[in-house]
């Protein structure tokens, strides 16, 4: 039966990156329309700043009782209405009333589409509002026609137009020449005391020119310019490859987390995998879902189990031969010891005698596989080392002292240098360290040698002899259970082919390694053992 897609880890990726792309193009896409909301509604603010401010001046300047007949007179110029309000009897939020108390616009717009623009009178505590369907040309016209009443009625424009502009920033200039921009029959319509707008296409702005009578005291001209009024721009290309950035960003950073949680699913079974390579059979990988990883984590942990569970019986298997071997073992030595006491025949002694070698050699061999099969099977159940600091030159003095009698023809030393201290499992290390020299002395010409070194990451432990070497091509070999070689480290030279293995397993249960090299010092053979986070060396004197 197919999968369901749900099961399927290229659906649930595939699916995870759209979602992180509709949910990028939405957030960019809400992004670029609260933007655009925010640039509109500072538009309309500014562009009512300048009406608004001129608007609550001139109120302030009538008196109460001519305020209403004011209004309905500029509501009919404007074509907007005007009325007043008390500030208290409005209902503003908070942020609201501090824009007004800051002596800026409000802009609203109701359910009806109408515009309401409310301003603070200078001075006091009422609010003007003017209503508005839509700008037109007649609103602006009206606007500097009522600039300029209010202009001609002061003794000097220049100071009040000023305040007005210093106040709220409208966008008001006297001039005292005539614009140069207006053809000769805007010029004639601004003589007669017209307001001319002037109105650039491709620059979407709109300016607005009046003559002032002359009035002043020196009996000259000025001409009023309100604008360039500019027409909402849409937005910038700036802002808009801004907007794409970020959403790229923010979907580079979707796609990133969705691969990096799958990668990390793919890295717990990388270092499983390594775990188990490097003997820890007991390593399982967490299952987090049903999916196609899931599913993988599940076949591997069967496949782990499944080998783990091979591998004990196997030791088992050896452990119980080897068990069982030494109750004829025994046998045949008893029966051998009758026969010797039982007989003075020197060529019956001779044959007795070595029977008695083979029986020996046959028990060290018992003893060789046991040990093999205890490291299997501790490592493959997941019984963990008890380690402890060991003095490694103190260590291989103990080895010499072992094997020196053992190998008279053979001068076995130890090089001199600093101490050397290494946390591991004191037993197996002496042991690995053991079978090293026992190998070396077996193919040795004359010298075997011990060198202990150590730095800040690792603690290595050198056996090096003068014999023969091992062939780079073999070097693999020697490592592997009964491994036979065809040069002179054969069965003639002793040794049953495990005690290399054996140095193997205890290294990997350690967490190190074990290597071959040539002797530079001596020509033969270079056995390394190679352990992690040693402690840091003493200074010798």
């Amino acid at each position: 039966m197919r999968r369901t897609l749900a099961d399927s880890t290229f659906f649930r990726v595939y699916a995870s990156l759209l979602l992180a792309l509709v949910l990028t193009f939405g957030l960019a896409m809400l992004g670029y329309l609260m933007v655009d909301q925010v640039r509109r509604e500072y538009y309309r603010e500014n562009l009512a700043d300048a009406p608004m401010a001129l608007l609550t001046t001139l109120v302030a300047e009538v008196a109460p009782e001519r305020r209403a007949s004011w209004l309905l007179d500029q509501s009919e110029r404007l074509d907007m209405r005007l009325s007043l309000h008390d500030l208290d009897e409005q209902d503003f939020n908070y942020f609201q009333r501090a824009r007004l108390d800051d002596g800026r616009p409000l802009v609203k717009r109701d359910s009806r589409g109408d515009w309401h623009l409310w301003r603070l009178v200078p001075g006091e505590p009422l609010l003007l509002e003017a209503t508005l369907t839509h700008l037109s040309e007649k609103q602006l016209r009206g606007l500097v026609g009522s600039l300029r009443v209010w202009l001609e009625g002061k003794f000097s424009p220049e100071l009040p137009l000023q305040t007005l502009i210093d106040r709220q920033a409208l966008p008001v200039e006297l001039a005292t020449a005539p614009p140069d921009v207006l053809d000769d029959n805007q010029l004639e319509r601004l003589n007669e005391g017209a307001v001319v707008l002037h109105l650039l296409a491709e620059e979407g702005t709109v300016t607005a020119y009046a003559r002032l009578k002359p009035m002043f005291n020196d009996g000259s001209l000025r001409w009023i310019r309100v604008g360039p009024l500019h027409a909402f721009d849409p937005m910038p290309l700036l802002l808009t490859l801004g907007l794409v950035l970020v959403a790229l960003v923010m979907m580079a950073a979707a796609i990133y987390l969705v691969v990096r949680g799958l990668e990390a699913r793919m890295a717990r079974l990388e270092k499983a995998a390594t775990r188990i390579a490097g003997g820890y059979l007991d390593t399982r990988v967490k299952v987090e879902s049903s999916d196609f990883m899931g599913r993988l984590g599940m076949a591997f942990n069967g496949m782990a189990a499944q080998v783990q569970s091979l591998l004990r019986a196997q030791q088992e298997m050896i452990r119980a031969v080897s068990h069982e071997l030494r109750t004829p073992v025994a046998r045949i030595r008893f029966a051998v010891q009758m026969v010797d006491d039982m007989s003075d025949e020197e060529p019956v002694r001779r044959q007795l005698k070595g029977i008695d070698s083979d029986i020996e050699e046959l028990d060290q061999l018992i003893d060789e596989i046991l040990t093999y099969a205890r490291l299997g099977s501790d490592n493959a159940s997941g019984v963990t080392l008890e380690t402890d600091s060991v003095d490694c030159r103190a260590m291989a003095a103990r080895v010499v002292d072992t094997l020196a009698p053992l190998h008279p023809q053979i001068t076995l030393d130890v090089e001199p240098g600093a101490d050397v201290e290494v946390i591991a499992e004191p037993r197996y290390l002496q042991r690995a360290l053991q079978n090293l020299v026992a190998n070396a002395c077996r193919h040795a010409e004359s010298r075997v040698r011990i060198r202990l070194s150590q730095d800040a990451r690792a603690v290595r432990l050198d056996v090096e002899d003068d014999g023969p070497g091992v062939p780079e091509s073999d070097r693999m070999e020697v490592f592997k259970p009964f491994a036979r070689l065809d040069n002179s480290r054969t069965r003639r030279s002793g040794g049953y082919g495990l005690g290399l293995s054996i140095v193997q397993k205890i290294m990997l249960w350690h967490g190190g390694s074990v290597v071959i090299e040539d002797s530079e010092a001596l020509g033969g053979a270079c056995f390394s053992l190679l352990l992690p986070g040693g402690v840091p060396a003493a200074k010798v004197s």
